[in-house]
């Protein structure tokens, strides 16, 4: 059956595996710029898109599919994860022989996951512009759908080819790893230090925990109440979060 997948291969983008061993200064310079890239992507906004607003169906699921909503990231590690949980499946149900001795099948058996992962980020892509995540399609208009279409599918060739990238020895650990701990960093250091104002019920407050802690200890007169508000607010990132997960890391670190 693996057979089926070899016309395809030529056309499949591929990173050729290290021809020596990579230093691990090297590694370093591979994984940072990988990372950076993942997280620039993290940050750039679709372009097209006529709302985000309202409830988010998949916002529980972001922290371990590694995706923002409404950016080119949207769609996250979900094209390489699904494609390997699929093909790993079809190997241990005897649906696909792989004789992993063989080179040839290993190869095939990668081609194929990566197919799959491709094919599914744009099956992913459209799915997610017809069910009008982005707004219905009468209101995008044919021209921006299939733009956001195209976004979202690079997208996820994107973060293949980095993940390739870092599992052929020329970065340190796991892309999809990877992926997931820098998009929680992110999120942890934005809801920490975002500058971001929020209009909420009582006037416009920082997003930030702790740029919302000294700028309530400073504009705030009663300073007990500023302390309280700060780590206890609702609706936004307080103090009292932002020390329990420091706290749950210590201690997975420390366990470690």
């Amino acid at each position: 059956m693996l057979h089926l997948v070899r016309p395809f291969l030529a056309f499949l983008p591929e990173v050729q595996s290290a021809d020596r061993k990579i230093p691990f200064r090297e590694k370093v310079i591979y994984t940072v710029i990988s990372l950076f890239i993942f997280l620039v992507c993290s940050q750039l906004p679709l372009y097209g898109i006529h709302s985000t607003t309202g409830a988010d169906p998949f916002y529980w699921m972001r922290v371990i599919l590694a995706s923002n909503r409404g950016t080119v990231m949207e769609l996250g590690i979900t094209p390489i994860v699904t494609s390997g949980l699929v093909m790993q499946l079809l190997v241990g149900s005897k649906i696909i022989e792989v004789d992993n001795s063989v080179r040839e099948d290993r190869a095939l058996l990668n081609g194929a996951q990566k197919l799959l992962g491709i094919l599914i980020a744009i099956g992913e892509a459209v799915a997610y512009v017809l069910s009008g995540m982005y707004g219905s399609v009468s209101q995008l208009g044919t021209g921006n759908a299939i733009l956001i279409i195209l976004q979202l599918f690079f997208a996820g060739i994107i973060v293949i080819c980095l993940d390739e990238l870092l599992q052929k020895g020329y970065g340190l650990g796991s892309g999809i790893s990877l992926f997931i701990a820098t998009n929680i960093c992110e999120n942890i250091i934005w809801k920490a230090f975002s500058p971001t104002t929020i209009n909420s019920g009582r006037g416009a407050e920082f997003e930030g925990a702790v740029i919302a802690l000294f700028h309530l200890l400073i504009t705030r007169t009663d300073k007990v109440r500023a302390l309280r508000e700060a780590f206890y607010r609702q609706n936004l990132p307080n103090v009292t979060n932002l020390l329990a997960t420091v706290l749950v890391f210590l201690i997975v670190i420390y366990f470690q």
